[in-house]
């Protein structure tokens, strides 16, 4: 029998009280055996109780604030405060590159959400979440959405997706595959999946809400956001929630789990999250006008009027699409020795999404002219073709992976890591049909059905059709890859001084893969052609980057930091931005800050080489057929259409906040961004009229309406102020009340100079920037949007209520009158969040989302005497409505997008049990 030392026989039991700096207890604290996987929690009024072995330590760490490590020598009763705050080996502050010494007072604006604050917005997505959280960031979502239902667009402060760098763990996220092309938010821009990040997964959230191009490269115009993963060895839980809207449909179920254990006598860990969700279909049709629907398509309008008695809202199903997703995460680190460790994160995501394009009607697509539909869609009465519904089925895998190891050699502080990541979108479009020539061996008839013709006989320019021609497609999709390397150094050389210096190497490869040929041929598969041979391919780039960085503290109060970074393409050249930045810290209730860079941005791969065949629906004339062709191909040549280049952007940022009797925080932040050269997806430009201009001969070449590229076409001007307030630790009865509030205000955002458009467009009296994507850069977004949040903890049940304002915001919709522009209603949308603590382990929480079901709405607003004539006429303005709804097909618009859910209420309930 082996004899046991005197310290593991006498156990010791320590209890005690946690609390923070104003005395109000805190619970959910984790305090752990030093050494050991021995822990506990604290309980809701900040109790605890713990079995410990003699002279050992514990240590007390909450999210948010400072750890601190207590001995328990001769102690049974140990009461600890915990500060506000972090440990600096446990916060990466995005935007400082030195060596970290102080988080409490940053030079620059950051907010950090903890996860729980993620979790408590009863939001399905991460990128939800923050919608709800963060009043400078938007998330919208289109009703019609092809490709775009496999993620959202999302922006920082009114700039675009591609616009906002998102980091892992402080390494760089892959962008995703998917380029979004309708005339939607985002339009012409790609960024991150981070919807595909499991919230479980997450520890906090950084967001820097400044440019930091210097320090990061390529994309941090508007800001950066750095997730950082979940490290506790000894913590888990798993959760189940559910939900459903109030109009019975959107059902959700969801399943997480995410645990973590030590590794080789407590010298490393693993954390780990897998989650499991379904999300099922929510439809918000609309109730189709038939005369519209007669009028366009130039049928008759009982006939119109017959198929709309059996499906008032022509069929159509938009909304929320049917989504399913498996998201996998694992953090990892190791200490090698007192000096070194290693570290390592991935995560995987697969998700599969079903969606519907428009529905195609029998007097759209008719029997007359395709006799064979009869045939495919025959579900009309007593077995009649009465029209079908293009389904769009898409695939997407998200990967990424960072492996490296820190070490501090001589008093040098050496971070070298690799980093591995991409995302492959792949479709399906079923329920459809090639109703062009096909070149393959089958028996043809002609458009009437009058005989058929054999293979041999065809000629170009034949308008057959054949009889058999599948149903279902492989249109093919979109991967992209990178790969990433990075040194970053770093040293505090005095008391005063501290540097960093690093550089990074990036290969980039980007994929359009071909889709099978009767997703291309002729017009290819009805609602959403593939990729044809020659605009697929595979193409990639490589950069380099270095950065010196410099930290001077003049005095306590009074910091100076500065940023130099040069960086080089090998596909468009080399840029240089520099980034200053102070804070004077006059008293902990008063702390002055402000920061001057430039920027730039880097065309993306997508942006460059992407050409395809593109449907969207034009007012009037329903779904079109339009070209994007990319700026290196032979038709740009012919255009004149130059080559893409980088953006580029000088940031400036002041403002000042502080913290009075650890109770109430402020923080209020100018900011002022101007881009040159921004690049834009430009408007669909038609033909000029000459049979001989080259862009006439273009469109007739490839029987196209219009055709659209890319270009370096404006400068912009967007400015704005953050506000950010905090009361914490008010008594109310037997609880504690937080109230908080923050807001985002647009002062300015607006293009700078005249549209750089090339001689041919500008001559056909056309831009590439018309009033559609004046609009979406500029007024699609809410001019203010602020939060008004509360939070009432009592005994075991906890209360959140949050108010979210949405304000105005204006579109001017393709097609519409240019007398005319329509105008979205400033709504607050309320959530009331419901937490009950059964026992210390299990937690019950309900959310209602959108407690007050409010939904979008717009009105059209007018410009000049001509549009007050339109607007006081009931004919025009309901021609004017039917032209930006598809004929009523959208209960709200069509591609624009809203600013939150159109789903109205919904509810969701989730159990989460602690291990």
């Amino acid at each position: 029998m082996t004899a046991l030392t005197l310290n593991e026989v006498i156990q010791n039991n320590v209890t005690g009280k946690v609390t923070d700096d104003s005395g109000m207890p805190l619970s959910g604290v984790n305090i752990i055996e030093k050494g050991t996987t021995n822990g506990t929690t604290s309980d809701f009024d900040g109790n605890y109780s713990i079995d410990v072995n003699n002279d050992t330590k514990l240590v007390f760490s909450y999210i948010g604030f400072a750890t601190q490590e207590v001995s328990t020598a001769g102690k049974n009763v140990i009461n600890v405060q915990l500060s506000e705050g972090m440990q600096l080996d446990e916060f990466i502050v995005v935007g400082s590159r030195t060596a970290p010494r102080s988080n409490a007072d940053t030079p620059l604006p950051v907010d950090v959400i903890g996860a729980k604050d993620l979790t408590s917005t009863g939001q399905v997505t991460f990128d939800k979440a923050l919608q709800y959280r963060i009043p400078s960031f938007n998330t919208v979502q289109t009703p019609v959405n092809d490709a775009t239902s496999l993620l959202d667009p999302y922006e920082i402060r009114n700039m675009g997706p591609s616009r906002t760098l998102i980091l892992i763990n402080g390494k760089r996220k892959n962008l995703s595959a998917l380029l979004y092309t309708q005339t939607s938010p985002g339009r012409g821009e790609t960024g991150a999946d981070i919807s595909a990040i499991p919230t479980d997964a997450i520890k906090r959230v950084e967001i820097l809400r400044d440019g930091a191009s210097a320090q990061y490269g390529s994309d941090a115009i508007a800001g950066v956001m750095n997730i950082i993963l979940k490290d506790t060895p000894n913590e888990g839980s798993a959760t189940v929630r559910t939900g459903i809207t109030s109009e019975g449909d959107g059902e959700m179920f969801g399943v997480a789990v995410n645990n973590g254990s030590s590794i080789g006598d407590d010298k490393g860990f693993v954390n780990y999250t897998a989650d499991f969700s379904k999300v099922n279909l929510a439809n918000r049709p609309g109730t189709v006008d038939a005369a519209g629907e007669a009028g366009d398509f130039g049928a008759d309008i009982a006939d119109v009027q017959s198929f709309l008695s059996r499906k008032p809202d022509a069929g159509n199903i938009n909304g929320s699409p049917e989504t399913a997703a498996a998201k996998f995460s694992v953090n990892f680190g190791y200490d090698l020795s007192e000096n070194t460790s290693l570290y390592a994160n991935a995560a995987y995501v697969y998700k599969a999404v079903n969606s519907f394009a428009n529905y195609r009607t029998p007097y759209w697509r008719t029997e007359a002219d395709f006799p064979y539909l009869a045939d495919f869609f025959p579900n009309g009465p007593g077995g009649s073709y009465d029209g079908y519904v293009p389904t769009f089925e898409g695939l997407l895998s998200d990967y990424n992976g960072t492996v490296g190891f820190k070490s501090t050699i001589n008093e040098w502080n050496v971070d070298a890591s690799f980093t591995t990541g991409g995302n492959l979108q792949t479709y399906k479009v079923n329920n459809s049909h090639n109703r062009n020539v096909v070149y393959s061996p089958s028996t043809w008839v002609d458009a009437n059905g009058n005989g058929s013709v054999e293979d041999g006989e065809l000629t170009e320019g034949s308008q057959l059709y054949r009889e058999n021609s599948q149903q279902s497609f492989d249109p093919g999709g979109t991967k992209f890859s990178h790969n990433v390397g990075n040194i970053d150094i770093s040293r505090i050389l005095s008391d005063k001084v501290s540097i960093g210096v690093g550089a990074e190497f990036r290969t980039e490869t980007f994929e359009v893969i071909e889709g099978e040929l009767a997703s291309y041929d002729g017009g290819g598969a009805d609602s959403f052609a593939g990729a044809s041979p020659q605009n697929a391919g595979k193409f990639n780039r490589y950069n380099i980057g270095g950065y010196l960085s410099l930290d001077y503290d003049v005095s306590d109060a009074f910091l100076l930091s500065g940023t130099i970074r040069t960086e080089n393409y090998s596909d468009f050249g080399n840029a240089f931005v520099y980034k200053f930045s102070s804070r004077y810290k006059v008293s902990d209730a008063f702390t002055l800050r402000g920061s001057i860079s430039s920027g730039f941005r880097a065309p993306t791969l997508h942006q460059i080489y992407t050409q395809k065949a593109q449907y969207s629906f034009v007012p009037g004339q329903g779904i079109q057929v339009g070209g994007l062709i990319n700026n290196v191909s032979t038709q740009a040549k012919l255009l004149g259409i130059p080559q893409l280049d980088a953006e580029t952007s000088t940031n400036f940022t002041i403002g000042f906040g502080g913290k009075i009797e650890n109770k109430f925080s402020y923080t209020f932040d100018y900011y002022n961004i101007a881009v040159k050269d921004r690049i834009v997806l430009g408007s669909e430009i038609g033909p000029s009229g000459n049979a001989t201009n080259p862009l006439d001969i273009l469109l007739n070449n490839n029987n196209l309406s219009d055709v659209s590229f890319f270009s370096n076409a404006i400068d912009t001007k967007t400015s704005g102020i953050d506000v950010v307030l905090a009361y914490k630790g008010i008594e109310l009865g037997e609880g504690r009340l937080d109230l908080n509030l923050s807001g985002n205000y647009t002062i300015q955002n607006e293009r700078d100079g005249a549209v750089k458009d090339v001689p041919l467009v500008a001559n056909s009296g056309q831009s590439v920037v018309n009033e559609t994507q004046e609009a979406l850069f500029f007024t699609s977004r809410p001019k203010t949007k602020w939060i008004l949040g509360a939070n009432y903890d009592i005994n075991k049940f906890g209360f959140s209520l949050n108010n979210t304002y949405f304000g105005k915001t204006t579109f001017q919709q393709q097609g519409l009158d240019n007398n005319i522009f329509t105008e979205f209603t400033p709504k607050i949308v309320t959530d009331l969040g419901v937490n009950f603590s059964a026992t210390d382990k299990l937690t019950l929480a309900l959310n209602i989302n959108n407690l007050l079901n409010v939904l979008p709405e717009w009105s059209f607003k007018s410009k000049n005497a001509a549009g007050d004539a339109i607007l006081a006429d009931a004919a025009q303005t309901q021609n004017q409505s039917n032209l930006i709804t598809f004929n009523q097909r959208y209960s709200q618009m069509t591609y624009d997008g809203y600013h939150f859910s159109q789903l109205g209420t919904m509810f969701n309930l989730s159990l989460n049990y602690k291990f």
